[in-house]
Formats: structure tokens, C-alpha cells, sequence
């Protein structure tokens, strides 16, 4: 579907969608235990919707009561079909790892975006365990795996390729007849991630030891638990970066300020450009600033990127993005979606391999000027900016990824008149958010025949 956005007054409030990251990582593990786990308040999306299927074809049991999913784990069978696990990378990685535990042959498939995605350093990690594990084309999926001899011993695996497959590793490690220890060859990017894997493991009893730079996990018993999912800051820093574009500002609900997820850094890069903040409980208010120009490194915060990026781009002064090279290996090359998204916008942005520099509009002179403060007045408003511009609506590509789709509804509720193609693709992680997006005034039409 089409969806196209006017120029909005934004300002209410907004409850934060549970975490996708917490909830994948809580089923896995329940499904690992012996007994009766239950997730309370998880997500319900495309993501956890693939894991849930999966693990179901497997044989776990999960029943959804009202808010709550009661998960019924230990009994594994294998699934003579294929296992199709959506466009959820997450999900065919953990799957992969938990499918060497299974004796018999499991295949996992899935779709467009996720078949162009690596796995390959997981498989060769894994063949290092004594798993016999391929993938089908070089690197990608589908993957093979002959689940049973997992023996445990030495692996090594790159720190800064993708966390998942370290967490994959850890996730099934427990179960090995020998102590498994994985040697990270490159520093570790992304740990928020493996931070929360590890907190996981340990509320269901899995202890990991860390030395310098591995992971050092001996055999032992997972246990089933309560677990409560908290909110996804990654879904929250749309709705914290309108709040930065109103007047009024914006309440996002049901966050956790002390959380572990990576994401939670974006309340600190908001204050750092300028925007106004205040925090109550778990309650979140953004407000309008002067928005200022930022230097920012993504490595721990990837997701980040498109929501950082549509921020500089309404700022004052050159914006640099570093640590942004993963982002190309999500649902989409996400560093070049967003520059041709914010090129259409008329936005001046320098795309380099780990670095990218944004020219905000506000932007009359150099953000390194050091009379930058006497202009401030001087500088146009984004309103004045988009004044002249073409009444027919700015088509802009969602590449069929949900985080560059729900990043330009951002800006385009300041230029007015953008259409987002293929928009239902946020249903990946956050399906309400359209509905969300209108319950605090964004002003869309939606068209549900026509992507282009």
C-alpha cells in the first residue's frame, strides 16, 4: 500500500510497542526448557509471528492468553517441511543454531529480503561445534542443517559482522558435552544485543563466562520462567523524533530508561542536538529545540540509522553518521535508501562506506563555523524551505523496510506531500503503527491498491 503524509501538528502521547529483540530471545529460550514458561506482554508482529511458527513446527507448545503466551518447551521433533521464517533474520539465525540440537535434517527457508542476507560465519561456527550445517548459495540462505552431533569445543566467529550470530551460539552452547568457547577474531559491535542475550540466558538459568575476548559456556539446564517483555526503544525513536519537530512534544509510554537495549541512546543524541526532554517514570517526553547538528557513532545503535538521519536532515549544520557499514545488510541497504530518500527531499548527503554526512536544512552556514551562534536567527525554518516546493507528492521507496518506511513518515510530516510506497511493511515490527502515527495528528491518506 501507499501512504501519504501531510504536513501534521504533532503532539499527544503514544505507548511504545514491546520489544522484538526481548520477546524472540524469550521464546527461544523457554522453548529450550523443561516445563512451562510464560512471556508476558511479548510483541506480535511479522518478526515474532515467524519464531513462533517455527518452534511450533518443531514442537513447542505456545498458547496466547490475552497478554501473556504460555510456552511449553523441551519436546523438539523434526518438521519434514520446510521451516519458513519470514523476513525475520533474527529468527532463522537463532533457528539455525537451535536446529543443531534436533537429530534429523531441517531446512530453513526465507523470504526475498532475508534469502540476500549472510549467514555463512554463523554455518562455519557452527561446523566448528561438529555441526554439519550449510547454506545453499554462497553464504545465504536456505540453510541445511543435520541436527544432533553437537559436541561443543572451540569456535571463532567475527565481532563485528552481526550479533546474532553470536547470540545464536550462546543459546544453544548449554546443551554441548564440552565447553563451548567462542573466540570473537574482531572487537564486538552491537553488544547492547549480546547484553540482553546474556540477560535472558540468565533469567533462565544459564550462567556465560566472559574472558577478554570469549565466551566460555559449560553444559547446563535451562529452567523455565516469567518473563515481562519491556518497551522496544527502537520502535519508540520515531515517536521521541516527532516529538522533536512539535511544539507540544510528544509522550512515549512504556519505556524503560535503565534498559540494555542499544537503542536507548537516542534520548542522549535528542539532547545533544538541541531538543527538549523530560522524563517521568517510564514515560518519555520529546519537545521542539533548535535542532543542531550531531556527530554520532551508530556502531552499538544501528538501528538507529534512518532515524538519525531524517533528524540531521532537519537540523542546523552538517551531521556526520559513523559506524554505519552493517546497516547495509539489513531488510534493505539501509545507507543508501536513506540518501536517496532524503536526495528526493532535496537534502545534500555524502554516502561513504562507514560515514555519512548530512547537510540540514537549516543550514545557511558551515556547523564548524565558530560564529555559528550569531546566525542562528537567520536561518530558514524547514516550513520556509519546502515553501516552493512541488504541490504533487514526493514518492519515496520504503524498500520494502520497515525502518526506512516509519523514518520518512517522520520528516514528512514537516515537507508535507511525501507518499511512502510499500508502507505496510512496518507490520514487520510495529503493525499499529499508521494508527499510532494518527492518534498524535499525522495526517496520511492511505491507498491500499497502489505501492507505487
Amino acid at each position: 500500500m501507499r501512504v501519504t503524509i501531510g504536513r501534521s501538528n504533532i503532539t499527544g502521547a503514544v505507548i511504545a510497542p514491546s520489544s522484538k529483540s526481548m520477546t524472540i530471545r524469550a521464546l527461544v529460550c523457554a522453548a529450550l526448557s523443561q516445563g512451562e514458561s510464560e512471556i508476558i506482554n511479548p510483541l506480535v508482529s511479522d518478526d515474532t509471528n515467524a519464531a513462533v511458527n517455527v518452534l511450533t513446527k518443531l514442537g513447542t507448545i505456545i498458547r496466547q492468553e490475552g497478554d501473556v503466551w504460555k510456552i511449553t518447551g523441551g519436546r523438539f521433533r523434526v518438521h519434514t517441511g520446510d521451516l519458513d521464517c519470514g523476513e525475520s533474520a533474527t529468527t532463522l539465525r537463532f533457528m539455525t543454531a537451535l536446529c543443531s540440537l534436533i537429530p534429523g535434517r531441517h531446512r530453513l527457508v526465507g523470504g526475498p529480503s532475508l534469502s540476500r542476507r549472510p549467514v555463512g560465519t554463523l554455518v562455519d561456527a557452527l561446523v566448528k561445534l561438529g555441526v554439519k550445517a550449510s547454506a545453499e548459495k554462497t553464504g545465504q540462505p536456505p540453510v541445511i542443517v543435520e541436527g544432533g552431533p553437537f559436541k561443543g569445543g572451540i569456535t571463532d566467529i567475527a565481532g563485528n559482522v552481526s550479533s546474532q550470530f553470536i547470540s545464536a551460539l550462546l543459546l544453544i552452547s548449554p546443551f554441548a558435552p564440552k565447553a563451548v568457547s567462542i573466540k570473537l577474531t574482531t572487537p564486538l559491535t552491537s553488544k547492547p544485543y549480546i547484553l540482553m542475550t546474556l540477560r535472558c540466558l540468565k533469567q533462565f538459568g544459564i550462567d556465560v563466562n566472559r574472558q577478554g575476548n570469549m565466551f566460555v559456556v559449560v553444559r547446563q539446564k535451562y529452567c523455565p520462567a516469567s518473563v515481562k517483555i519491556e518497551g522496544d526503544w527502537s520502535s519508540a525513536s520515531y515517536f521521541l523524533a516527532l516529538g522533536a519537530m512539535s511544539e507540544e512534544g510528544v509522550v512515549v509510554q512504556n519505556l524503560n530508561t535503565a534498559s540494555l537495549q542499544g537503542d536507548r541512546v537516542i534520548v542522549d543524541m535528542l539532547r545533544n542536538m538541541g531538543a527538549r526532554i523530560r522524563i517521568s517514570g517510564s514515560n518519555v517526553l520529546i519537545a521542539h529545540g533548535r535542532l543542531r547538528a550531531i556527530k554520532a557513532d551508530l556502531s552499538d545503535c544501528i538501528d538507529l540509522l534512518p532515524t538519525m538521519a531524517v533528524l540531521a536532515a532537519m537540523a542546523r549544520g552538517t551531521s556526520e553518521l559513523t559506524g554505519i557499514q552493517r546497516a547495509r545488510l539489513k531488510e534493505s541497504n539501509r545507507v543508501s535508501a536513506v540518501r536517496e530518500g532524503l536526495v528526493k527531499l532535496g537534502i545534500t548527503v555524502t554516502e561513504e562506506d562507514n560515514r555519512m554526512k548530512i547537510v540540514g536544512i537549516n543550514a545557511l552556514i558551515s556547523a564548524d563555523d565558530e560564529n555559528v551562534d550569531e546566525t542562528l536567527d537567520e536561518a530558514p525554518t524547514a516550513a520556509q524551505f519546502f515553501a516552493g516546493a512541488s504541490q504533487e507528492s514526493i514518492a519515496i521507496r520504503s524498500h520494502d523496510d520497515h525502518r526506512i518506511a516509519m523514518a520518512f513518515a517522520v520528516i514528512a510530516t514537516v515537507i508535507g506531500g511525501v507518499a511512502v510506497r510499500d508502507a505496510e511493511c512496518v507490520t514487520k515490527t510495529y503493525p499499529a503503527f499508521w494508527q499510532d502515527f494518527q492518534k498524535i495528528g499525522g495526517e496520511i491518506q492511505i491507498d491500499e491498491q497502489q505501492s507505487g
